[in-house]
């Protein structure tokens, strides 16, 4: 076994660190919102198609 077993939990700290920064200046999207627009777009094509 090497010496080196805890390695991974050290090595992914900083990106924990960077993923749970909240940001006040970044632009805030509901996911239900994205959902919306993605089954709008998916609408609006298949209506495009039978065209």
């Amino acid at each position: 076994m090497s010496s080196n077993d805890g390695g991974g939990l050290m090595s992914s700290a900083g990106l924990v660190r960077y993923f749970d920064a909240e940001d006040r200046n970044t632009i805030r999207i509901d996911p239900r919102t994205i959902v919306a627009f993605g089954a709008m777009f998916g609408f609006l094509v298949l209506i495009l198609n039978t065209f």
